[in-house]
């Protein structure tokens, strides 16, 4: 049975055709992941390098975690083009679209908030178009979206209980220094992944070195092999976000 989360409008235009309509994060992954290889080229033969083992190497396209945590929860998506420009020395937004001005706004700076590095002082908020619904123990984290190093904000990370509160907040961002231009219609801009809240307790263990280095060997023996792939095939748990 598939845990149900629900996505509520916030806004009275919107429907389930919507450019902003939130979306699996499986269904958003990005094209320079999509295009990338999985082993490594040679950049003059454009063969692939070959390994010690006779096998092809493989690239950071091979690791499983990578793409799991690109693919894990959902996105919500800008509804609409927003510009950012520098205006005596200042970073400014520009929505042209009446109706979704309130979608995006500058917000007073945050005291005490450490700012992150290369990033422009000023700061703005996501109003989204939708709310969050969960079951009940379960809350949602929100954050930009993982390894999109590409989009040119960064988004303060935060985590709600919405089993219990489904009000859309505001949700602080910044500005990478140096971008000016257009976010288009239909950029991811937050990551939401749903857990289950439960109590954790934490335990120390030292290893025996002899341990250690048995089990290491074991790992390597088990994990490095022709092409990869083990870990995906045999240890990697599919996860379902529909």
């Amino acid at each position: 049975m598939l845990n149900k989360i629900k996505f509520v409008s916030n806004r009275p235009w919107l429907n389930k055709n919507s450019v902003s309509k939130p979306m699996p994060a499986i269904k958003e992954i990005p094209d320079w992941f999509r295009k990338a290889d999985r082993f490594a080229i040679n950049p003059i033969t454009k063969d692939y390098w070959q390994g010690p083992d006779g096998g092809k190497i493989p690239t950071w396209k091979a690791c499983p975690a990578i793409f799991d945590i690109l693919g894990t929860g959902y996105v919500l998506k800008t509804p609409c083009d927003i510009k950012f420009y520098l205006k005596n020395n200042k970073m400014s937004v520009e929505i042209k679209e009446p109706k979704f001005k309130d979608f995006c706004s500058e917000r007073q700076p945050m005291p005490q908030f450490v700012h992150p590095q290369g990033y422009y002082k000023e700061h703005f908020a996501w109003y989204p178009d939708w709310a969050i619904e969960l079951p009940e123990g379960y809350s949602a984290l929100y954050t930009t979206p993982f390894n999109r190093f590409d989009l040119p904000f960064l988004m303060t990370t935060g985590i709600v209980d919405n089993d219990k509160i489904n009000l859309p907040g505001t949700m602080p961002f910044f500005i990478v220094k140096g971008f000016e231009g257009v976010i288009p219609a239909g950029t991811p801009y937050a990551q939401i992944i749903p857990f289950k809240r439960e109590d954790w307790d934490s335990d120390i263990i030292i290893e025996n070195p002899n341990n250690l280095h048995k089990k290491n060997q074991e790992n390597s023996n088990k994990y490095r092999v022709k092409d990869g792939g083990v870990y995906k095939n045999e240890v990697w748990s599919k996860r379902v976000y529909e």
